[in-house]
């Protein structure tokens, strides 16, 4: 690690005198800083910032080098007094690629570590999470990977195949192969079909994975969308077991000028994807459980939503609703209401604030022997 940063250091100290080499070379990144209290949960209060920024520069017509490192720490002053070379430790290599655009004139290929999906995706999203103390805190997860793209007015067609990174704090390391395919349908409908198998390299060779579709509609006056994804598991590249994970999720919304009300279900049987970064919710989804579907929470679970967005000048105030429940409605719903204010500074940097209140049900009204949690957040992303 400290030979890559010395590497990184040394080539932006030569830019200005090797400007033959490459060029359009950009600061790349972003820089979260997130405070939050609450009443019961995993830790009462705590603040904390995460920087994931970089270079990209494009080395020749048609080639562009990215290179991006990750830093996070919480400030409580564990790190208080201690040498640059311990801080130097805590800096990890978030990104590393090379990207060949117009190959063939018509693809793209991405090769290295790299990001990878949309942050808003029920099932595959590599990269930093936004908007809660554990995504800042916890390291963006990473592929080592060649990425393929075609794409033209009508459909992009993507495939990839690759492996989790090495360096990652994951329990169990995968071979990654899959394939999204997006449609532009018509102006105002989008379909989307994708599919993504996992090898295990841990333990006994074993695939696992998932496929799913996503519709869209969104004509000026509304929108609208349902997504389903089903899971496979077994000896072979596809298999399903008995007992197949899947969920469905529908959203709407309504464009009322200054008003948006929206409306979300998710139905989840077991776990489709460890990948997803849907975390609903300041509290049940986001604090008690703060990792998303890793818990009850999201998998085997239904969940209702309502809200309303009310835009005013640069400020965006929410106020939404949630009904969490276990799939088969057994147990007591934990029911949540948030109220979160952004402000746009700019196109770059927006702040937030938010309180949720939690009347906790179910599994989260045993494990935390409460019947409710409160949780306040503040916090800034700014990106670059």
């Amino acid at each position: 690690m400290k030979k890559l940063l010395g590497l990184f250091v040394a080539f932006a100290m030569a830019l200005p005198a090797s400007a033959a080499l490459v060029d359009n070379v950009d600061a790349i990144g972003r820089i979260d800083v997130i405070g939050a209290d609450a009443n019961r949960g995993p830790v009462s209060a705590s603040a904390g910032s995460r920087v994931v920024a970089g270079l990209s520069a494009d080395l020749t017509e048609d080639v562009k080098a990215n290179v991006q490192f990750w830093y996070a720490t919480a400030w409580d002053g564990a790190l208080s007094g201690n040498s640059l070379n311990k801080y130097q430790d805590e800096i990890h290599l978030a990104e590393a690629n090379v990207v060949l655009s117009n190959l063939f004139d018509c693809f793209e290929l991405t090769l290295g570590r790299q990001f990878y999906g949309d942050e808003d995706s029920m099932t595959m999203y590599f990269g930093p999470k936004s908007g809660y103390m554990a995504a800042i805190a916890a390291q963006p997860l990473s592929l080592e990977a060649a990425k393929l793209t075609y794409a033209d007015d009508f459909k992009s067609v993507t495939l990839l195949a690759g492996k989790t990174a090495d360096d990652l704090a994951l329990t169990t390391k995968y071979n990654i192969y899959g394939a999204d395919i997006r449609m532009n349908l018509t102006d105002t409908m989008k379909a989307q079909v994708y599919g993504y198998a996992l090898k295990d390299e841990t333990n006994a060779p074993e695939y696992h994975g998932f496929y799913g579709a996503k519709l869209a509609y969104m004509p000026e006056a509304f929108g609208f969308s349902v997504e389903a994804a089903r899971g496979h598991q077994g000896n072979r590249l596809v298999k399903e077991g008995k007992d197949t994970p899947y969920f469905v999720k529908l959203d709407a919304s309504l464009n009322m000028d200054a008003f948006t009300p929206r409306a979300a279900f998710l139905y989840q049987k077991g776990l489709v994807s460890e990948y997803g970064a849907y975390a609903p919710g300041l509290v049940a989804g986001k604090y008690l459980t703060p990792l998303g579907n890793t818990s009850d929470v999201i998998d085997n679970a239904r969940i209702f939503n309502v809200g309303v967005d009310y835009k005013w000048n640069k400020m965006v105030f929410a106020l939404d609703g949630f009904a969490f429940q276990d799939r088969t409605a057994k147990a007591a719903a934990t029911l949540e209401a948030d109220l979160t204010a952004t402000y746009q500074h700019n196109e770059s940097v927006e702040m937030f604030a938010g309180i949720g209140y939690a009347k906790l049900g179910g599994d989260l009204k045993d494990q935390f022997a409460s019947q409710d949690a409160t949780v306040y957040q503040l916090g800034t992303t700014i990106r670059f």
